[in-house]
């Protein structure tokens, strides 16, 4: 499977994540149901956002797209998203990028505009809107084209930009210049999977023209591409669509900032991978509370070297249908409460293979001393039976962020 991955122009954001953590549950159910998972995905290191950012901010395009890519690789670790098989670069897949684009040319897919660089002719693939569902014919309806725009069909997309001076340049039968964005994925995945592959996955966003102009491309220089596309539902904030002239622009770290990682995981969990997610203060609380309640829960479990068949069977018949989580959570939950399932703690460890939650990984949180301190202040008060004062001391200990709940050890101490 291949999964689109990020244009490193920036630090990475709640659409990534909503994408990563989708398409990595995606990957760990495969390998549940005893598939073999061959995973790839991309890092696009050059394209005009990119070229526009290092100018915008006076660092070479290496500099911004490592340090990029360095934040991308670290917060999807923090999400527990796992590395795929192989990572693709746009920048070490060029020279196969030029011999896809003259594949198409020898085809008769392709021309040439003057000082700009070389097109796809859409009309040319008679079945061109099929991924999308689009009518071409209302695609071109309404469009006005500009002066300068001499494509031959207003969805006509660029192979081959000629570069301008200061942009990154590579030679070409050609001219001198850089992929377009679309060619990048089509000889990156035909390169390395070989085709026709299995998945390609990838945000809705995706679908057109990007995904639509792929099929294009690699179906009319391979014949069969893939088999199956898979697309994650967008991502909302507060209702509204995430942009940053709408000052609702969230980095996967401003959430970090707020919440645990595995709670972040938890709320993409909690809705199927293809609905839009809406990333809300309430929304993320309750997902919040959720996650450290069930964690709770299943902390206290004992090994009884059983797994349960019933609820491993629930669970992958709702995993089953269209890969459904939340109905999949549903069933780890009614796990969970039922007091007399056996083989609890062996079937929700399975669950949790595909889910990804680290719910029996102790929490690495650093207690302060002065927390520290007060607990065993309180514990001393306890003991003493000086309850008035226990009472003072825990409701400091909440002021402080921090909940305090009595064991058969003394105390235990959480973060609230």
């Amino acid at each position: 499977m291949y999964v689109c991955g990020p244009t490193v122009n920036d630090v990475p954001h709640v659409g990534h994540a909503k994408s990563q953590i989708s398409f990595d549950i995606v990957r760990r159910y495969l390998e549940f149901s005893k598939y073999s998972v061959n995973y790839v995905s991309n890092i696009t290191d050059i394209e005009d956002k990119i070229i526009k950012k290092s100018n915008e901010l006076g660092i070479s395009i290496k500099e911004l797209t490592e340090k990029n890519t360095s934040a991308h690789i670290e917060d999807y670790t923090k999400l527990n998203v796992l590395p795929p098989t192989e990572r693709t670069f746009a920048t070490a897949f060029v020279k196969e990028m030029i011999e896809l684009v003259s594949t198409l040319e020898k085809k008769g897919y392709t021309y040439v505009i003057e000082g700009d660089g070389v097109y796809y002719d859409i009309s040319k693939f008679k079945e061109y809107g099929k991924l999308s569902h689009q009518n071409i014919a209302d695609l071109k309806s309404g469009v006005r084209k500009e002066a300068n725009d001499n494509k031959k069909n207003h969805q006509d997309f660029v192979l081959w930009k000629f570069s301008k001076p200061d942009e990154p340049k590579w030679d070409s039968p050609w001219g001198v210049g850089r992929p377009g964005w679309h060619i990048e994925c089509s000889a990156m995945t035909k390169s390395v999977l070989g085709v026709p592959f299995d998945i390609h996955g990838g945000g809705a966003d995706l679908i057109f023209p990007h995904h639509e102009d792929e099929v294009a491309q690699s179906e009319a220089a391979y014949g069969k591409f893939v088999n199956y596309w898979m697309h994650n539902g967008m991502v909302n904030v507060g209702g509204t669509k995430m942009s940053k002239s709408l000052g609702n622009f969230k980095t996967i770290r401003d959430l970090l900032k707020e919440y645990p990682a595995m709670a972040i995981r938890y709320f993409v969990v909690s809705t199927q991978y293809n609905k839009p997610t809406d990333f809300t203060p309430q929304s993320m609380e309750d997902a919040k509370n959720s996650y450290e309640r069930l964690k709770r829960l299943v902390e206290k479990l004992i090994d009884d070297n059983k797994t349960n068949k019933t609820y491993l069977e629930e669970f992958t018949e709702a995993m089953n249908d269209d890969l459904n989580t939340p109905k999949a959570l549903a069933v780890l939950w009614e796990l969970v409460r039922d007091e007399k399932a056996e083989g609890k703690f062996q079937t929700i460890k399975k669950i949790d293979e595909v889910f990804g939650l680290k719910l029996f990984e102790k929490d690495d949180v650093s207690i302060p001393s002065e927390i520290k301190c007060l607990a065993e202040e309180r514990l001393t008060a306890k003991k003493n039976k000086d309850f008035k004062k226990s009472d003072e001391i825990r409701e400091k200990l909440k002021s402080l962020g921090w909940n305090i709940k009595d064991s058969k050890e003394g105390y235990e101490l959480e973060k609230l």
